[in-house]
């Protein structure tokens, strides 16, 4: 693999979109954390602001997230691959509509391990 070249394709983002897709936005819909978690590397962290106050650590708080709220059977989401690396990916998710009601931006960030992608980092902000 070359680390110098531009080698990316249409394909190569919507391997990222699809990765999103079907494990996290999908175990969101469903209310399904095993589903959720195909899409994070076991030690991904999860930050971001909700309800005025600070999330911070293990991606397993997501399962708590779930867990109360269950699945976000009305959820509307775009999205978009910000930045691509042949190793790396920054994905923007927009959310409308969660389990709780509110509508969400999250930041993935991916790393390709053994030719599949997973998230290390979800950054994420609630709106009121």
């Amino acid at each position: 693999m070359s680390f110098n070249k531009n080698i990316n394709s249409i394909a190569d983002y919507e391997e990222v979109k699809t990765v999103i897709e079907k494990g996290y936005l999908k175990g969101a819909i469903e209310g399904n954390f095993d589903l959720v978690m195909t899409t994070f590397h076991p030690d991904a962290t999860m930050y971001g602001y909700s309800e005025g106050s600070l999330t911070s650590g293990s991606i397993r708080n997501l399962a708590d997230y779930i867990e109360q709220f269950g699945p976000s059977k009305n959820m509307t989401t775009r999205i978009d691959v910000l930045s691509m690396t042949p190793t790396t990916a920054t994905v923007r998710i927009e959310l409308e509509n969660a389990a709780c009601g509110k509508n969400y931006t999250d930041y993935h960030q991916l790393i390709k391990l053994d030719g599949k992608w997973k998230v290390v980092s979800k950054l994420f902000h609630m709106y009121d």
